[in-house]
Formats: C-alpha cells, structure tokens, sequence
C-alpha cells in the first residue's frame, strides 16, 4: 500500500512524526477515495443515522442535510446530455477547465487556487494528512462534522474539541479553539456549522488567520454557504493566507449522489497537498457530474429562489416549534438542532414510525436531533408527526 506514496511523501511524512506504520493508514485515507469513502463514511454511519430496512422513497428523509428536490433542471439536463458523450473521458477536452474557470469567475479568485474533487471528503483529509502530524494536532468545535475526528483518530493525530456555548450564540469560539491547542496544524471550522448551522463570522476566522501559529492552517469547510447570505472565506485565499476552503455541490445544487466538490487554497498550500498523489481523484471525475456542477454555479436565481424556499419552510417550522414551547437553535442553513430535553434516540424511533427520518445526534448533546429542512410539504408532515409524538 505505501508503495502509492513517493520517496517525498515518505521522507515528509516521517519528518513530521509519522512513524512508518503510519505510512500506509495514510496511503489507504489517500488511495483513490477508496478509504476517504470506507474509513470517513462511519461518521454518517451511526445506528442513529443508518437508513431502515425497505422502501425509503416513500418516507420523509430530512435526516441527511441532503435537498430535498434534485439538481437545478437546465443543469440535470446539460449533465444528462453528457452521459450520450460517455465513450470520451473528456467530450470537449477542456470539461474540467470549465468548471475551475467558472468557479473562478464567481468567487473572484485565481484559476490556479481551485482543485475540485469527487466530493469534499478527499481534500479534507488530504489537509489533515499534510498540516497534522502526530506532534500536531486538529482543532474543531463540538459538535460539528465528524470526518476530521474519524481522519484523526485513523492517524494517531492529537484531537481537541470546543464545546459550543449558548452565551456565544453556539458560534465556533476562535479564541478557544487557540487556547485549546496553541501549537496545532489544523484548525477547522465549518461555516454553517453542521449540525448547527451557526456561522463563524468572517472576522473571527481573520482573526485566528493572524494569531494562529506558523505553519499551520485554517480549513473553512462552506458546504452549506450558499444556503447563507454570509460572505465567504473564500477572499482570504484570493490574499494567499494560509487558508483552504472546501465547497461540495451536494447541499444547495443537490448532487449528493453525484459526488463533485472543490478545495480552494493558494497554489504552494495545494502543492503540498498533492505530495501524496491525488493526480487521479483530481483529474478522473465523472463528466456528467462536471458538466452539471459547472451549469449549476451560473444559476444565480435559480440559488437564490431555492435558497428563499428552503427558509420560508425552516421558518414555518421554527414557528411551529416555537408555537409548542420547543427549544431549537437558529440556524443559517439547511438543518437546525432541536434540544428535546430527553434522550433523543426514542424520539427519533418515534419519527420513523410516522415514515420520517430525523437526524442523529452527537454525543456532547445526546438530548438533542439535527434536522434538515427539506420541502414545505415535507416540514408540514414533521410538524404534524411532532404533534402526535410530543403531543
């Protein structure tokens, strides 16, 4: 399995306290998405969020933070063309510069700092294997998206966690995340915070840019930005800061099942990044999916419609809640906690009687639920399930 990994990677690798046992858990988190998939997937594959046995399509699923439609119609229907072209690995020979430049065009910064990938999963482990080592370790609040925990935990790297506090509105505390490892590699944070959807405002994550130690990175995780009016960090890469930023088209543009996604960091971060292969998952993407992600991002009314329908149905859902005296935290994406003030495993058994899928919970909060919104019909049926089951 090391054998993927050059005499480079190998020398880097052990340079920075890997031992060479290490070497091949990462050849295998590295290894054409294959462990990014297996070994990462387990922070979605708790009992609590395994899908049940039988026909799922019949039920309300708003357990996921998938959306609740699929991909904006004219860019499912320039993807669908594309599949009639599948006999070239590239129909036009410039499919994959297509999207980089598009993107470039929309967040205003330089083609040579975007990389995308099948999904997000790969370059955030990819950042944790190249700024973390065993003598230096990842940050992240508690709770939020579990796969750099899994990555660490895969590769012996120091974890610390930052609980989220009511008095900072549930926000990622920058300060703390510091002071809870002053000397780490990686600090992530993910802007909405899943499950949360609480943002991290951008002149905190400036902030932590500037304090941080040398050397080490901050990684912005946006897969739900769009859902948000908030500006992206994005502009701290255009800077050159020592920033990565990851974008995924599995939220807003509903490509989950299509699996397309982005780093962005300036050009010397993703070099080191690369040191470890990734040529392939970087270059061997599904065209259909390509061709459909680089429609999607020109659609600015088609995102700003979905966007005003995904909060019109979180709306009516929060005044629901609010109408039965249930807490839940304001979110600025696509999901939202509801703190049940009992453990929440019964309650999502409950749901599921009713056909609903609600969403996990994490183990600092086992009183509470994530739960996506998804269409108005379907936020109408959780709410009417939530009168039966709450009563």
């Amino acid at each position: 399995m090391t054998d993927r990994l050059s005499s480079e990677a190998k020398d880097d690798l052990l340079s920075r306290g890997y031992s060479r046992r290490s070497l091949g858990r990462v050849a295998a988190l590295l290894s054409a998405g294959m462990a990014v998939r297996s070994i990462v997937g387990r922070a979605e594959a708790s009992p609590l969020t395994a899908l049940p046995p039988g026909d799922v399509t019949k039920m309300v699923r708003i357990g996921s933070n998938e959306c609740w439609t699929g991909p904006f119609p004219a860019a499912a229907k320039a993807g669908a063309a594309a599949v009639f072209e599948g006999n070239r690995y590239d129909p036009t020979g410039h499919t994959r510069e297509d999207l980089i430049s598009t993107a470039a065009k929309i967040d205003n910064i330089p083609e040579n700092c975007i990389l995308p990938w099948g999904g997000s999963s790969d370059p955030l482990c990819r950042t944790i294997v190249t700024f973390c080592s065993p003598t230096r370790g990842l940050v992240t609040a508690d709770p939020s998206y579990e796969a750099g925990w899994v990555a660490s935990e895969w590769l012996k790297i120091p974890l610390k966690k930052v609980p989220l506090d009511a008095s900072n509105g549930y926000k990622t505390d920058v300060k703390a995340m510091l002071k809870a490892d002053p000397n780490a590699g990686v600090y992530y944070i993910c802007s909405p915070n899943n499950p949360t959807g609480t943002l991290t405002p951008l002149e905190d994550i400036r902030w932590l840019v500037a304090n941080k130690p040398k050397d080490s990175i901050v990684l912005v995780d946006e897969a739900y930005i769009h859902f948000s009016n908030a500006p992206s960090a994005v502009a701290l890469v255009a800077e050159g800061r020592d920033v990565v930023v990851l974008r995924t088209f599995s939220k807003m543009f509903a490509m989950a099942g299509l699996r397309l996604g982005f780093s962005m960091a300036p050009p010397a971060l993703h070099e080191k990044m690369m040191r470890y292969d990734g040529v392939n998952q970087t270059h061997m993407l599904p065209i259909p999916a390509v061709v459909c992600g680089t429609k999607s991002l020109t659609m600015k009314a088609d995102i700003d419609a979905r966007r005003r329908e995904m909060i019109a149905a979180r709306a009516m859902t929060y005044d629901h809640l609010q109408k039965k005296g249930i807490s839940f935290i304001p979110s600025d994406a696509n999901m939202f906690v509801i703190d049940w003030k009992r453990p929440a495993g019964p309650i999502k058994d409950a749901f599921l009687k009713e056909n609903i899928i609600i969403g996990r919970s994490w183990p600092i909060w086992p009183n509470a639920s994530r739960i996506t919104v998804g269409s108005m019909s379907e936020m109408k049926k959780f709410c009417a399930a939530l009168d039966r089951i709450i009563g």
